[in-house]
């Protein structure tokens, strides 16, 4: 139980600060993240609030996912309804659950409004049907029908990216018309506008003018005569990763989102490709390395699930391998040198090949692939494997030599290390492009087949030579 003095104490600790003192603490520093668990743990709910106010969405964010679940709800429970929505936008997706189910759909359907409708759908979309349906029939109509609408688009498409916050006006407008008409109109102070764009009364893109030229024309000039005429656009289904391509390439901030009949539908903002940059990058990462998730907020029945389908698949790889060495069980008894080194020849063309795959999958994500420069690539890489085999097998033999004194096996030790590295070469750019041939994520496949393939290669070469040449 917390004394009415300790409160009180602590109250006047963060009243005494006066407004430039507490400025520097803007963010989530560890003063200030120290002193939210210390009010959380005192239930003391005016100090949480006074400290939560001047944070971003995004701190606040981070603090939540920073805290444990006892304290997640005392913090909820504390704020109350002062719990600023956007913060929802920002959360991992484990604790924004743990968020949600505390608040209840109510309180959610309240706060979807305020927010923009880009970042509702996004929050929406990852709920379970059943209570995603729950809170849309609580939704105001026109924010339902929004919603809904957008959530009617395919998963990760430019339809569930795009805000349907935008700035059209017809081409016959003025520019004076229309800065009068936006200075009107009430704006929400969130919105970050870029662009004005051009449609005709079937609300048909037909151009895009930024403001900085819009606001530096003559107010008589017409926007027909100021737009850019057919405007960079994406249609409604296009793939999120394919706009984060254009984005990337024509460093644009924004870009008008179109149906299939050129309708302005909606608006994508440079802020949510960033998002959408690492949730790509993410997945690939999470492919290569045999991890469903990355976040350190999931539970651990959930780490254990998605790893352990990995694992038990480089089980079944690895007894592939195993395989190759019982066929040479007999060699191997008759020389322990052979047990000892060829691990070093296994993982050395494991390791090339994974540099390779890696650059390839890279590759072929942001579209610098294809069939112009494949040829060129394929064999760099090659020659990369065969420059990198002669260069260690060099190391390999001296090794070899010096551990084991026998100048056969040191030379056995290089040549193998020369034809496990050049294969790692080919087949690190081979797998991931025949991958993708068969429409399979190469991202999340490439690393088993890769690693299997070079163990296979690595013990057969090494132990066959060492048959052929010593026993």
């Amino acid at each position: 139980m917390v004394h009415n003095d300790e409160k009180i104490k602590l109250d006047q600790n963060i009243s005494n600060n006066d407004d430039s003192n507490f400025k520097s603490l803007y963010g989530l520093t560890p003063v200030v993240e120290n002193t939210i668990i210390n009010a959380i743990s005192n239930k003391n709910a005016r100090s949480l609030k006074k400290l939560i106010e001047p944070l971003h969405p995004a701190d606040q964010a981070d603090m939540l996912e920073r805290l444990t679940d006892e304290q997640i709800s005392d913090f909820l429970g504390l704020l109350g309804k002062s719990l600023d929505p956007e913060v929802l936008v920002y959360l991992d997706l484990n604790v924004q659950e743990k968020v949600i189910d505390f608040i209840g759909p109510k309180a959610l359907a309240k706060a979807i409004p305020e927010l923009h409708s880009d970042d509702a759908v996004e929050i929406l979309q990852e709920l379970e049907e059943a209570d995603r349906n729950v809170i849309i029939k609580q939704l105001p109509k026109s924010d339902r029908i929004l919603v809904e609408e957008a959530l009617s688009f395919p998963e990760s498409s430019a339809g569930r990216l795009m805000q349907r916050e935008f700035l059209a006006f017809p081409g016959n407008w003025t520019v004076g018309q229309t800065i009068d008409h936006m200075r009107d109109q009430p704006q929400d102070n969130e919105d970050n506008f870029y662009s004005v764009y051009i449609v005709d009364p079937a609300h048909r893109l037909l151009g895009v003018i930024s403001l900085s030229r819009l606001l530096s024309a003559k107010r008589p000039v017409r926007l027909n005569n100021l737009m850019e005429a057919n405007p960079r656009s994406v249609n409604v289904e296009t793939d999120q990763e394919e706009v984060s391509l254009l984005f990337q390439q024509y460093g644009l901030v924004n870009m008008p989102v179109i149906d299939k009949v050129g309708r302005l539908l909606g608006v994508i903002i440079v802020d949510d490709i960033v998002d959408v940059i690492n949730e790509e990058a993410e997945e690939d990462l999470q492919g290569l390395t045999g991890v469903s998730n990355l976040s350190i907020t999931a539970s651990f029945v959930e780490t254990i699930k998605g790893r352990f389908s990995w694992l038990i698949l480089n089980m079944f790889t690895a007894i592939l391998a195993s395989t190759v060495i019982g066929l040479f069980q007999e060699e191997i008894e008759k020389l322990v040198a052979l047990a000892v080194l060829m691990p070093i020849v296994a993982s050395m063309g494991g390791n090339a090949g994974t540099q390779t795959v890696t650059v390839a999958v890279r590759a072929l994500a942001t579209r610098q692939l294809n069939y112009t420069n494949l040829q060129k690539f394929v064999l760099k890489e090659t020659w990369l494997g065969l420059v990198n085999g002669f260069l260690f097998a060099v190391l390999s033999v001296l090794l070899a030599y010096l551990w084991f004194g026998d100048k056969q096996i040191a030379l056995i030790m290089g040549l193998a290390m020369i034809a496990n590295l050049l294969f790692a070469g080919v087949l690190g750019t081979l797998i991931p492009l025949t991958l993708e041939k068969f429409n399979i994520d190469p991202a999340i496949s490439s690393s088993v087949f890769l690693t299997t393939a070079t163990d296979v290669i690595g013990f057969f070469t090494f132990l066959g030579l060492s048959a052929l040449v010593i026993l």
